[in-house]
């Protein structure tokens, strides 16, 4: 997998927090590992030294001569010369007799002689290289007699080329270790990264061809995490992305035809008109029928406006206090003539008196004409539409049923929303409900629709009285 993106980062960031970590684990281990092997032949050499300091207890009487006689004998069958060398060191300062067996080399250099000279406890140590580039380490102590007078020292020394050896031994283990639990932690965040970046890769194609308009378009979820739940989003806004396109097809369609009926009818008795000759009757069908189609292409024009208000949050009321049992009254007989052309029943059983409301009176119409317009146009030859008014506890409720054709259950919960039309066969753009809902909202009440399929509907509207306050 090519490691770009949120890969990349993911992995430059955690990797370079791992390997500082890493690295400064790895140094401070080595200056421990380093300092314990020093330290330890530091003990070796002192508890030497210690031990010497202890043999040469008994001859603290000596003199310088007899110090030289019993350190030459004591360097002579000295048991250790494999593990360091011993040298012995005479009041002048030189190597007077050494371990090796060779002549001693007075040139090379012996700090840690200098240094037990002036330590109280006559111990001395020195790491370095000698003048051959050779790394040791040293230790000397000086033997004093019972006077506190010195009568000569005895160094031990050991190299340290075979533990500095050891050392970066142990440091390339360390080094090696730490590279490869890099390399453990590279590849695991590489895999768990892919495991969120292919997905996330698949996401965005899929988006995008969702965005091209592609609903059809589906994400395959492999686990069920938050990528998971986002994959199941995303293909949920594709089957609601889906839905509405074709609502808006369906709409643009029904619109298209809703406009081009009146239009087409206007257009053949105009031209008819024109042509002239004909007799008064003739004439005066014609002109009621363009009056009437106008009128229609007219109310269509001004729903598909305030549409277009209430999507863009621009309807507003003009609000007063209205007779609402008017405005009700007067829609239904507005379609009186209507359904006894079609052959059917409007019964309207009107209140003696309805408390007045605060509402805008074309729009409050507006939602009676749409509803009982929707009853007509889906109840067959011969049935029946009912309108009921009435007040309950500060509420004013009017019901409309039909007993056509009903609303199937798998549409009822969407016939309010924009486009939406459970039957396609009747004309009709799909907004009306969706509008006249809006309207009931922002008058501050209700619009509920209970229907069965095969049996009616019933649409309740709400909307609440008008109190003193309100009034004043």
């Amino acid at each position: 997998m090519a490691v770009r993106g949120i890969a990349r980062r993911w992995i430059i960031n955690s990797l370079t927090i791992i390997i500082l970590v890493l690295v400064a684990l790895v140094v401070v281990l080595s200056v421990m590992m380093q300092q314990y092997v020093y330290n330890t032949i530091q003990s070796q050499l002192k508890g030497r030294s210690e031990e010497a300091g202890n043999l040469f207890g008994g001859y603290t009487d000596q003199i310088s001569q007899d110090f030289t006689t019993t350190a030459r004998n004591y360097i002579e069958n000295f048991t250790s010369k494999n593990e360091m060398e011993a040298m012995a060191i005479n009041l002048s300062g030189k190597v007077f007799i050494t371990s090796t067996g060779f002549s001693p080399d007075n040139s090379q250099p012996m700090p840690d002689y200098q240094y037990a000279l002036k330590d109280e406890a006559g111990l001395g140590v020195w790491v370095g290289n000698l003048n051959t580039g050779e790394k040791v380490m040293a230790v000397t102590k000086v033997i004093r007699n019972s006077g506190g007078g010195i009568i000569g020292a005895l160094r031990y020394v050991v190299s340290m080329d075979r533990a500095d050896r050891q050392i970066l031994i142990i440091i390339g283990f360390l080094s090696m270790a730490g590279l490869l639990i890099i390399a453990f932690i590279a590849f695991s965040n590489l895999y768990f990264m892919k495991s969120i970046v292919t997905p996330i890769r698949q996401i965005g194609a899929t988006a995008k061809r969702i965005a091209q308009g592609d609903f059809n378009a589906r994400i395959q979820k492999s686990n069920n995490d938050e990528i998971g739940q986002l994959c199941d989003n995303i293909n949920d806004m594709a089957v609601e992305l889906g839905a509405a396109e074709k609502m808006k097809n369906e709409f643009i369609s029904s619109v298209s035809h809703e406009l081009r009926t009146p239009l087409t009818a206007i257009k053949g008795w105009a031209e008819t008109l024109q042509s002239g000759g004909m007799d008064p009757g003739t004439y005066e069908k014609g002109m009621n029928v363009i009056i009437r189609e106008s009128e229609r292409l007219s109310g269509l024009v001004e729903e598909l406006l305030d549409f277009s208000r209430m999507q863009n949050g621009r309807m507003t009321l003009m609000l007063e206090k209205i007779d609402l049992l008017a405005e009700l009254g007067e829609a239904v007989y507005m379609f009186t003539d209507r359904a006894a052309a079609e052959q059917k029943y409007l019964l309207y059983e009107e209140p003696a008196m309805l408390s007045p409301v605060l509402g805008d009176v074309n729009r409050l119409r507006q939602v009676f004409v749409n509803i009982i317009d929707n009853a007509l146009k889906y109840t067959a030859e011969g049935g029946t539409i009912q309108i009921i008014a009435s007040e309950q506890n500060g509420w004013i409720r009017v019901v409309i049923s039909d007993n056509g054709c009903g609303i199937p259950a798998e549409h009822l919960p969407n016939v309010k929303k924009k486009f939406y039309k459970a039957n396609q066969t009747v004309r009709g753009s799909g907004i009306g409900l969706a509008l006249a809902d809006e309207i009931m909202k922002l008058h501050g009440g209700g619009l509920e629709i209970e229907s069965h399929e095969n049996v009616g509907t019933a649409v309740t509207i709400t909307i609440p009285v008008l109190n003193k306050q309100e009034e004043a």
